[in-house]
């Protein structure tokens, strides 16, 4: 039986030389730089001048505008408190982006206690707190983002009294209940198709509707 034969001898590592890694590294910067220029530079630059063109309102932000000013986003909450406007949804962070919002609070948190006494503040400036006197949960519980700016039409419809009263009481003009009812419908936003989604108003459009409305109003205020 003839025996195997011997096995070589291991080979020497060998290090690269200096030209072979001087190509390398320059292939990684140029594929580096590459990425950087398309995904950073391009892309972006391709997807904005598309947005700009297909909706430029929504590409620079759904921002609103009066007078030249911009008084805030159709895509953002205020904390709207006035008596003779319309507010919108409580919020647990002060309808501030940059604090973030973590859910719902839990039932021994003092946020929790906090929109409690917010609900029931409301409630007894608007003179509803009888039994039979309800208020939709849109009006009395936060969104999931804490500065959803929409609310439900039933949630805007039952504010209707409180503006009708304090804003006729500060212009010494009627702003009847009519009025703010229509101004309120012809705000609704409905669904895209029939139920997908559900009808909405966005409750910052609304208000700058109603000042528009009712320039005494914003006369009496004296602006935004």
């Amino acid at each position: 039986m003839i025996p195997p034969p011997p096995a070589p001898p291991p080979a020497s590592a060998r290090r690269p030389s200096p030209q072979a890694v001087a190509r390398h590294l320059r292939a990684a910067g140029v594929l580096v730089a590459l990425a950087v220029l398309v995904a950073g530079v391009a892309y972006p630059a391709v997807v904005t001048a598309i947005a700009q063109e297909i909706s430029p309102g929504s590409a620079n932000g759904s921002l609103l505008i009066v007078d030249g000013t911009i008084v805030g986003s159709s895509l953002i909450a205020q904390n709207i408190s006035a008596p003779y406007l319309f507010w919108a949804r409580p919020s647990l962070n002060d309808y501030n982006l940059t604090l973030g919002y973590d859910g719902a609070p839990g039932p021994t948190t003092a946020a929790l206690k906090a929109l409690l006494n917010e609900t029931i503040s409301y409630m007894e400036r608007y003179g509803n707190t009888t039994v039979n006197a309800t208020l939709p949960i849109s009006l009395l519980s936060v969104s999931g983002s804490g500065v959803d700016p929409d609310l439900v039409p039933e949630a805007v419809l039952v504010q209707i009294p409180r503006v009708s009263t304090f804003a006729s009481n500060l212009t010494g003009q009627n702003v009847s209940i009519a009025n703010l009812t229509a101004l309120v419908n012809r705000e609704i936003v409905g669904p895209i198709l029939p139920g997908l989604g559900v009808p909405y108003v966005d409750v910052l459009s609304l208000d700058l509707a109603l000042l528009s409305e009712y320039p005494v109003l914003l006369k009496a205020v004296g602006g935004l």
